[in-house]
């Protein structure tokens, strides 16, 4: 099992980001990552690019980072209401998920956001008010304030009033 050491050229998931020295096999090196340009092999050369490599991730990950602080300002200002339909008992039919959320946000505020970033424990489905935690970079966490409002009950209806005692009808057969 031959091992070689590689310079990333960009993110490769499960791997390493940007700029990274890691630890792979030859194969995997020469096979897949250098061919594809994903790489670099280690080379006197590309040990100076590695500098490069090093500015380039660091203005890339803190332009990330501040567009990530301006969304989650952009987020905050932002109160989203919701009505659930109830039943005779008060029960609530249906609940708030992370779907509802993202498609409220969308329709009426056109923020996009990724409903797998939005963080629910459970569907909702109590009222009142609920801070919802969206996580927008691994420093970055929005919150998100929600109200969800139960419509009135309807006026209680009055007690039906007892109709006149009904007289069973005769039926008349016509002799034919």
């Amino acid at each position: 099992m031959a091992v070689t050491e590689i310079i990333l050229k960009e993110n490769v998931p499960g791997l390493g980001a940007e700029a990274d020295i890691v630890k792979v096999r030859v194969g995997y090196a020469r096979n897949l990552l250098i061919p594809t340009g994903k790489a670099y092999e280690i080379t006197p050369a590309n040990l100076k690019r590695l500098n490069l490599l090093k500015a380039k991730r660091a203005e890339r990950e803190g332009k990330e980072l501040n567009d990530a602080e301006e969304f989650a300002r952009k987020i905050s200002r932002v109160n989203l209401q919701f009505m659930l339909e109830t039943g005779e008992t008060g029960k609530a039919f249906g609940s708030v998920t992370a779907k509802d959320i993202q498609d409220k946000l969308q329709a009426e505020h056109q923020i996009t956001v990724d409903r797998h970033r939005i963080e629910l424990e459970r569907p909702i489905k109590e009222s009142g008010e609920k801070e919802i935690s969206i996580r927008l970079h691994h420093n970055v966490t929005a919150v998100l304030k929600i109200e969800i409002k139960f419509p009135p009950p309807p006026p209680a209806a009055a007690e039906p009033e007892p109709a006149e005692a009904k007289k069973p009808r005769r039926r008349v057969r016509s002799a034919t």
